[in-house]
C-alpha cells in the first residue's frame, strides 16, 4: 500500500487489504488459541497493557478521569493480525495495574466507520468525556483517501454515555467529511485536538504526492463545525525519512516547559520536534528534532496524569512473522508510561513513571566490576546500571541463559566519547560534565524498554522457542561500572488475561 502505517501494518501482518477487514476477518479461519496456551505462552509479557487475545496497535484517547486512567486503543477482537478495527478499553488507578472493560467502540453498519474505527484522542467539553477519531468506509476511487484500497477517512465525534466511559454514542455523520477541496492527499486521520482559548484546534495526520509527510490544521468553536487553516508542519530537504506516498501519521501538539513539541510517526519511527508556536499567527517553528524511541515504537499518544505531568505512551510492535503471533494468539503490547520533559537545549528527556516500582520484588545491588552477570528470572524484571565515564571501553550484553543469543547490546567507545551503540548503530549521547552512564532496563516476556540517561530510548523485541529463559545481562570491559540495582517484578494479574 502507498502509505506508511498502512503498508507497515500489511508487510507485518499479512493482512488482506484494508477493504476486506469489517466483513473477512469477523469469520476467521485460525483455530481459537486456548486460554490457558496464552496464559502459559513465555514470550507474552507479565506487566505492560495488552488485550486477553488478539491484535492490538495504536494508543487512543488516554485520559484521567474521575480518579481512573482510561486507556483505549486500536483491538481486532477477531484475530491476532491487524484488521476490523475496535476501540478497546483498560482502566487502572496507576497507570500500570489494568483492568480490562468490554470494547468502546465497534464500526456500525452503514456509518462512516463501517469498516474501522481508526485511531482518535480524548476531549472533556461541558464536563463531558468524547473522543474525535478518524471513520473509515468503502468509497469511490475519487472521494477516496487511500486510494489503494477505495477506503475513504473521515473525522468523527462520539461521546461518552456516562463517567465510566464504559461506552460511546457516535454522531452520525462526520465531523470533518473530506480533505480540502482541490487539495490531493495520501492520508487524512489521526485528529488530537486541543483547546486554546475559544477555539478548538486539530492537526489532521497527511500527506502530499511527491512532497512527502505533512500535518493539515482545522478550527473550530464547537467540535462541531470546522474550517481549514492551512498546511501546520511538512516535510523538508532535511528530514532523515522520506518517501514521496509518506503520511506523517498520529500527530499530536502540545506545550511543554517553554517550549511546544509536535510528535508525529513514519517510515515506522516516532519523531518529535520541539520549538515556539505564535498563537496569532498560528505557526510553529520547530527548534531541534529527535526520534522518540529507535526500536519497536510506533503511534505515541500523550495524557496528563493526576499531577499534570505530560505521559507518554507507545505501541510495541511485533517483529516476528504474522504466522507467529497469529498461532500465538496475540500481537502487540502498550508501552510503559514514560513522563516527559523539556531540557534547557530543548531537546525530549524520558523516564519510565514512578508508579511502575509498584511492581518491585525484593532488591538486590552488585558493586560494579568487570565480569558482573545479573539474571533476571523468567524475563520479568527491571534492573539500573550506572557507570563512571572512563577512557576505556564497556559492553553491556543481555542473552538467554538457555539460547545463548544476545537479544541486546550496548556498547561504548571512548574514541566516540559522545555517542553510545545499541545494537551496533551509533547514537549521540552527550552527557554534561561530570555525568556518569545511567542505564535502565525493563525486560517483559519478549520485549526490552531501555531507556539511557533520560536521553535515548529503545524498545526491543526478542523471541525464543521453547520454555521460559532466564535473561542473562553481563558487563564487560573495564570496571567503570559503579553499581548495579535490579529487582524481580510481579506480574499486573494472575494469569494476564483478566
Amino acid at each position: 500500500m502507498r502509505n506508511s502505517r498502512r503498508r507497515f501494518l500489511r508487510n507485518v501482518t499479512g493482512a488482506a487489504t484494508l477493504a476486506s477487514v469489517a466483513g473477512n476477518l469477523e469469520a476467521s479461519s485460525s483455530e481459537p488459541v486456548s486460554s490457558g496456551s496464552l496464559a502459559k505462552d513465555p514470550l507474552r509479557p507479565q506487566y505492560h497493557l495488552l488485550p486477553a487475545k488478539g491484535w492490538m496497535n495504536d494508543p487512543n484517547g488516554p485520559i484521567y478521569w474521575k480518579g481512573k486512567y482510561h486507556m483505549f486503543f486500536q483491538y481486532n477482537p477477531h484475530d491476532a493480525i491487524w484488521g476490523d478495527m475496535h476501540w478497546d478499553h483498560a482502566v487502572s488507578d496507576d497507570m500500570i495495574h489494568w483492568r480490562h472493560m468490554p470494547v468502546a467502540m465497534a464500526p456500525t453498519a452503514g456509518g462512516p466507520d463501517q469498516e474501522g474505527v481508526f485511531s482518535g484522542t480524548a476531549f472533556v467539553k461541558d464536563g463531558k468525556v468524547g473522543m474525535m477519531y478518524t471513520g473509515v468506509k468503502k468509497s469511490t476511487d475519487k472521494e477516496a483517501t487511500i486510494k489503494d484500497s477505495s477506503l475513504r477517512e473521515t473525522q468523527c465525534i462520539a461521546m461518552a454515555n456516562d463517567d465510566e466511559l464504559s461506552s460511546f454514542t457516535k454522531v452520525p455523520q462526520p465531523v470533518i467529511a473530506a480533505p480540502p477541496p482541490g487539495l490531493q492527499v495520501n492520508g487524512f486521520r489521526d485528529p488530537s485536538p486541543w483547546k486554546q482559548g475559544d477555539w478548538w484546534y486539530t492537526p489532521i495526520a497527511s500527506g502530499f504526492p511527491d512532497v512527502g509527510g505533512s500535518i493539515l490544521l482545522y478550527r473550530s468553536k464547537d467540535l462541531r463545525s470546522w474550517e481549514y487553516v492551512k498546511v501546520f508542519a511538512q516535510r523538508e530537504l532535511s528530514f532523515e525519512a522520506y518517501m514521496p506516498w509518506d503520511v506523517w501519521e498520529c500527530p499530536e501538539f502540545f506545550a511543554l516547559g517553554n517550549k511546544h513539541v509536535l510528535m508525529f510517526s513514519t517510515m515506522g519511527k516516532a519523531f518529535w520536534q520541539s520549538g515556539h508556536f505564535d498563537l496569532e499567527k498560528l505557526t510553529f517553528d520547530p527548534e531541534r528534532m529527535g526520534i522518540l524511541d529507535y526500536g519497536s515504537y510506533y503511534a505515541p499518544k500523550t495524557q496528563l496524569d493526576a499531577k499534570g505531568n505530560r505521559i507518554l505512551w507507545g505501541w510495541i510492535q511485533e517483529s516476528r512473522l504474522a504466522a507467529e503471533h497469529k498461532a500465538a494468539g496475540w500481537a502487540g503490547m502498550m508501552s510503559l508510561p514514560r513522563i516527559l520533559s523539556m531540557a534547557g537545549d530543548g531537546s525530549l528527556r524520558y523516564r519510565v513513571a514512578d508508579s511502575a516500582r509498584t511492581l518491585r520484588g525484593t532488591e538486590q545491588q552488585l558493586k560494579g566490576q568487570a565480569g558482573t552477570i545479573v539474571k533476571i528470572a523468567g524475563c520479568c524484571g527491571e534492573a539500573i546500571y550506572r557507570a563512571t565515564r572512563q577512557p576505556a571501553p564497556f559492553k553491556l550484553v543481555i542473552e538467554g541463559d538457555s539460547s545463548k543469543e544476545t537479544w541486546m547490546a550496548i556498547e561504548f567507545d571512548p574514541a566516540y566519547p559522545d555517542s553510545i551503540s545499541i545494537d551496533a548503530r551509533p547514537l549521540k549521547l552527550s552527557l554534561d560534565k561530570g555525568e556518569a552512564f545511567e542505564i535502565r532496563l525493563h525486560i517483559d516476556g519478549s520485549v526490552i524498554e531501555l531507556i539511557v540517561n533520560e536521553r535515548i530510548a529503545w524498545t526491543k523485541r526478542f523471541y525464543y522457542k521453547g520454555a521460559a529463559q532466564n535473561a542473562v545481562l553481563r558487563w564487560e570491559g573495564a570496571s567503570s561500572l559503579e553499581s548495579v540495582t535490579f529487582w524481580p517484578l510481579q506480574p499486573i494479574s494472575a494469569t494476564r488475561l483478566a
